[in-house]
């Protein structure tokens, strides 16, 4: 609406100026509109609906956690990872045998909702210039193809792989168990392992090297996956593969104890029941060599095998260790009570480490610093620190039985199992998992584990 001072000004004018001046009035209120709003114009400045852009690197426990927490309508969230989909890892020994499958403990990144398509990117981040707030990125599906990204905020959550500890020939011939591709590996290699024992020819004592598998490391996930061996040949090998299954040997190599983060007693029960099954050995040794067919331990001693399971520990990805920023002696990247490297710059996860406190690089700690950190990028006090109290470890040692220690609670056996399986099936990201999950472990438990080779 025209001012009175206006409607003075339009008497003087003739009729066509009039029509001209009225629509460049309305040209401009429709371009002002466009830009800045209604709300803008009256509010009497303008006001940028341009949202600062928040970069995430990864689609682990952390970088997860931020995605699915953060409050979108403050920022463009972009996720850049080679894998386009969240690994629920606590149970991905399961799926080494058939116990569940792999798209049952699989999130698509995708369902978590983006604004655009375009703001997932299959790639992994190479490159990280802080002064120019951009990111290097190769694509995981076109190896000729590379870009670089600008942020405003960045989320470092890329994780960390397995530490080699630079013993020759694991890279080579060891098998490591933290992504779905890992498993599927090793699931096919116990299936080959099987049916190529029963090919013509096949010696006795090549037969044994076949079906002796070997663990490195005494950890949950080395403890887990063999918990999952063991029950495999009791249920279904000693079914399906009756002779080979007198043949099968697990030994499970560790330089100090089992389990070595849970309550003593925790760790001389799970010692007891694996000792105490005629298929499965401890030995308390290290390995110094990895051959395709044997592994050497300390003592120079070898061990024939046909399979390397390798779960020692955690080392930096590539990328961090390329990055000149503060690290650990680990090589994890140092932040302050805030998760925060730089005023823009934050990590979280097993590729950081808070100055000072030392947390363990598990999935409880990764997805809570997640949340923290969302809701912290979300407001504008940043004063809070983050905090952690533990709410415990649970571990599956076989035959429905398994060990959990909690503040509240340290038990052991089958009563422990139900509160393994029940935390695990609460814990997952969705209903969807919630429901596949079950599914799979009553079909294994009435019709046996699919033994499938693909």
């Amino acid at each position: 609406m025209l001012c009175p001072s206006a409607y003075g000004m339009a008497n003087k004018l003739p009729s066509d100026k009039l029509i001209k001046c009225l629509a460049q009035v309305h040209i401009g209120k429709c371009l002002l509109g466009k830009h800045f709003g209604p709300r803008n114009l009256s509010s009497g400045g303008p006001i940028s609906t341009v949202r600062p852009k928040l970069v995430i690197l990864g689609t682990g426990w952390g970088s997860y956690s931020v995605l699915k927490n953060i409050d979108k309508k403050h920022f463009d969230v972009i996720v850049v990872s080679p894998r386009n989909h969240f690994l629920f890892t606590p149970l991905l020994c399961s799926t080494t045998v058939g116990t569940l499958e792999f798209r049952s403990i699989i999130e698509p990144v995708r369902n978590t909702g983006f604004r655009s398509p375009e703001h997932f990117h299959q790639s992994e981040a190479v490159g990280l210039n802080i002064k120019e707030k951009t990111i290097k990125c190769q694509s995981v599906l076109d190896a000729n193809r590379s870009y670089e990204l600008d942020y405003d905020k960045l989320v470092i959550g890329v994780g960390a792989v397995s530490n080699t500890f630079n013993v020759p020939g694991v890279v080579e011939h060891a098998f490591f168990l933290k992504e779905v591709s890992d498993a599927r590996a090793i699931r096919n290699r116990i299936l080959s392992n099987f049916e190529l024992s029963l090919h013509p020819g096949i010696s006795l004592a090549e037969k044994k090297r076949l079906l002796h598998i070997v663990i490195v490391g005494g950890g949950p996930t080395g403890v887990e996956f063999g918990a999952e061996l063991y029950d495999f040949v009791k249920q279904d090998v000693s079914r399906l593969f009756k002779e080979e299954q007198l043949l099968v040997r697990v030994s499970l190599i560790e330089g100090r104890k089992i389990l070595s983060a849970f309550n003593q007693k925790l760790q001389q029960y799970a010692e007891k029941k694996i000792k105490a099954r005629r298929q499965m050995e401890l030995v308390q040794s290290n390995v110094t060599d990895v051959k395709a067919d044997s592994v050497t331990l300390q003592d120079g001693s070898v061990l024939p095998c046909g399979l390397v399971v390798w779960s020692t520990g955690l080392a930096p990805r590539p990328f961090v260790k390329s990055l000149e920023l503060p690290k650990n002696a680990a090589g994890q990247l140092l932040t302050d009570e805030s998760l925060r490297i730089t005023d823009d710059v934050f990590a979280l996860g097993d590729c950081a480490e808070i100055e000072g406190k030392g947390l363990p690089c598990t999935a409880q700690v990764a997805e809570r610093q997640g949340k923290y950190l969302a809701n912290s990028l979300g407001s504008a006090d940043h004063s809070k620190p983050f905090g952690f109290q533990s709410w415990g470890m649970l571990a599956y040692v076989g035959d429905y039985k398994a060990v959990s220690d909690t503040p509240a609670l340290k038990t052991q056996g089958f009563n422990s199992w139900l509160l393994w399986r029940s935390a695990y099936l609460t814990g997952l990201g969705s209903w969807r998992l919630r429901m596949q999950v079950p599914l799979d472990w009553t079909k294994a438990m009435l019709f046996g584990r699919d033994t499938s080779r693909f």
